[in-house]
C-alpha cells in the first residue's frame, strides 16, 4: 500500500480563478462555456484515477507471491515498485506538457489505453524481468493520464466548484488506499484459475476499456497549445540524472557495492546541475522548458519540493518492509497483511477529508503536527516489534491509525507551501514538477529502505535465522522514517513560507 499519491486533491489550494484566467487555463474553455455534462466527465476522470491508484496499493501485498512464482530476488522485487514510481516521476513533466500542447483529453485517453495494455502485460508476465518492463510501461502510462485528470477538471469546472471537485480526488485516493490491500489480498487468496497474484493487474482491463468508451463520449474536446513546445533535451537530462542515482541504490547491495555504483551516483550531480543550466538557457532563448527556470530560482518552491521528496520517500519504503516483515517473517497471508495495514488507510482517508475543509489555514501547524505524529507512530511500532512479541493483525492498529492521520494532515499544507509562491503560467508546470519530485522521492525511498532492510536481514543471519532477523530489519526501516519525519517537522517551522498567499 503506497498512499503517497493520496495528494491529488491538493490542486484546490492553488489560486484556481487566477489559473483559469491564464493562457494555459483558458486555452480551451472560457468561463461562459463550462460543459453541462461536467459531472459525468468528472466520473470518468475519477474512474481512471481510481484504477491507477488501486493498482499501486495492491502490489506490495503481492510481492512475496511474485517472489515464489517468478523466482525473484530482493533487488528485483524492489524494482517492481521502484520501476513504476521512477517511470511515473520521469513521465509527469513531459506528459503534462504534451497534454498542454497537443490536447489534454487526447493525452488522457491515450494514457488510459496504454495503462490498460500495460496491465495486460503485467498480468501475463512470464518472468520477473518481463514484469519489471511492464511496470515501467505502466508508470509511463500513469504519468500520461494523471496530469490530465487535474488539468481537465481545472478548466471544465467554474472556480466556485473546484475546491469540492478536487476534494473528490482526495476521497478517491483514500478509498483506493482502504480497498486496495483488502482487494489485492482477497484476489490472491481466491487464486482464480491458479493465477495467484495476476488478477490484481488483469482487473484493470475491463475498467480501462469502459473509461475509454465513456471518455470519448463524455469528456469535452480540449484544444492544445502547439506553441508551448516540448523540451526533449531537458527530459533526457532529467531522466538520466534520476536513473544514475536510483539504479545503483537498488542494485548496489546485490553486487557488493562495487566502485561503479558510487561512480554512477556521483555522475548524477553534474547532470542535475546541467539540467538547471539547460533550463536557464531555454528560458533565456524563449524556448520550451520542461521545468521553468523561474521555478528553479524560486527558493520556497525548491526547498518545499525537496522536503516533500524526503517526506514521501518514507511511506512506500515502509510498506515494502512491512509486507516482508509480516508475510516472510511471520507467515501472514497477503489478505491478513492487507487487513493489518488498513488502520493507516482509514487514518489517511479521515484526515485528508478534514484537512481539505481547512483550506489554507494553519499550514505550518498541520505540517508540523502531521510529521510529529508520524514519527511518534513509527517509534511506537519500533517499541512494539520484538522477537518475543510477534505481530498480530491488530497489534499495530493504533500507531498505524495515528500515522495515517499524520499523513492526511501533512499532505495538503506541504503542497500548499510549495505551490503557494507560484502563480500564473507556472502553476501547471509547478504542480507537475512537484508531483515528479515527490514520485522520485518514492522511488529513492523504496531503494533506500530496501537496502537497509535486506542488508540488516543479511547481517542478522538472513531468512534462515527466522523471525528475529526480520524484526531487526524492520526496526532499521522504521528508524529511517523516524529521522526523515523529524527533519520534516523541524523544517516546517524553520523553512521558507510561500511568498504569495493562496486565495
Amino acid at each position: 500500500m503506497t498512499p503517497q499519491r493520496t495528494t491529488l486533491h491538493i490542486e484546490s489550494t492553488l489560486k484556481m480563478a487566477e489559473f483559469a484566467a491564464t493562457p494555459m487555463g483558458a486555452a480551451s474553455v472560457t468561463p461562459a462555456q463550462y460543459p453541462a455534462n461536467r459531472m459525468s466527465a468528472m466520473a470518468i476522470l475519477l474512474m481512471a484515477s481510481f484504477m491507477n491508484l488501486i493498482d499501486v496499493t495492491v502490489v506490495n501485498g503481492a510481492l512475496p507471491s511474485m517472489a515464489q512464482t517468478l523466482g525473484a530476488t530482493p533487488s528485483q522485487l524492489q524494482w517492481v515498485i521502484a520501476a513504476y514510481t521512477l517511470a511515473f516521476s520521469l513521465g509527469l513533466l513531459p506528459f503534462g506538457r504534451l497534454g498542454d500542447t497537443f490536447g489534454r483529453r487526447r493525452m488522457f485517453l491515450l494514457g488510459v489505453g496504454a495503462f490498460t495494455f500495460a496491465s495486460l502485460l503485467c498480468g501475463f508476465a512470464p518472468s520477473i524481468e518481463w514484469l519489471i518492463f511492464a511496470r515501467i510501461l505502466q508508470g509511463l502510462a500513469g504519468a500520461m493520464m494523471t496530469p490530465q485528470t487535474l488539468a481537465i477538471a481545472q478548466v471544465i469546472f467554474p472556480p466556485e466548484e473546484r475546491a469540492g471537485i478536487f476534494a473528490l480526488f482526495g476521497f478517491s485516493s483514500g478509498l483506493a488506499a482502504v480497498t486496495g490491500p483488502i482487494l489485492g489480498g482477497y484476489l490472491i487468496y481466491l487464486d482464480i484459475g491458479g493465477l495467484t497474484w495476476r488478477p490484481i493487474f488483469l482487473i484493470n482491463i475491463p475498467v480501462g476499456i469502459l473509461a475509454i468508451v465513456l471518455g470519448l463520449r463524455l469528456i469535452p474536446k480540449l484544444a492544445g497549445m502547439r506553441a508551448l513546445g516540448v523540451d526533449y533535451v531537458g527530459i533526457v537530462i532529467a531522466a538520466l540524472a534520476l536513473l544514475l542515482i536510483t539504479y545503483p541504490m537498488i542494485e548496489g547491495r546485490s553486487h557488493g557495492w562495487p566502485l561503479w555504483t558510487f561512480a554512477m551516483m556521483m555522475a548524477s550531480i553534474p547532470l542535475f546541475y546541467g539540467f538547471v543550466k539547460w533550463q536557464q538557457r531555454q528560458a533565456k532563448n524563449s524556448a520550451p522548458e520542461v521545468l521553468p527556470a523561474s521555478l528553479l530560482s524560486n527558493r520556497a518552491f525548491i526547498t518545499n519540493a525537496l522536503l516533500s521528496s524526503l517526506f514521501f520517500s518514507v511511506i512506500p519504503g515502509f510498506f515494502f518492509a512491512f509486507t516482508f516483515y509480516f508475510q516472510d517473517g511471520y507467515g501472514f497471508a497477503p489478505f491478513e497483511s492487507g487487513i493489518a495495514s488498513l488502520p493507516f488507510s482509514f487514518g489517511v482517508l479521515f484526515a485528508s477529508a478534514y484537512s481539505s475543509r481547512l483550506g489554507t489555514r494553519g499550514q505550518t501547524q498541520r505540517l508540523f503536527g502531521g510529521a510529529v505524529l508520524l514519527a511518534a507512530a513509527f517509534l511506537v511500532m519500533n517499541f512494539l516489534s520484538t522477537p518475543d512479541n510477534p505481530p498480530t493483525v491488530w497489534r499495530y492498529a493504533i500507531p498505524l491509525l495515528a500515522g495515517g492521520i499524520g499523513l492526511g494532515l501533512a499532505v495538503s499544507p506541504m503542497f500548499q507551501r510549495a505551490l503557494g509562491s507560484v502563480v500564473g503560467r507556472d502553476a501547471g508546470a509547478a504542480s507537475g514538477g512537484l508531483q515528479a519530485i515527490q514520485q522520485a522521492g518514492g522511488a529513492l525511498g523504496v531503494a533506500m529502505t530496501g537496502e537497509l532492510f535486506f542488508a540488516q536481514l543479511g547481517r542478522a543471519g538472513g531468512a534462515a535465522a527466522g523471525a528475529g532477523a526480520y524484526t531487526a530489519a524492520f526496526h532499521l526501516a522504521l528508524w529511517y522514517g523516524i529521522i526523515a519525519f523529524i527533519i520534516v517537522a523541524i523544517s516546517a517551522v524553520l523553512g521558507p513560507k510561500p511568498a504569495v498567499k493562496p486565495a
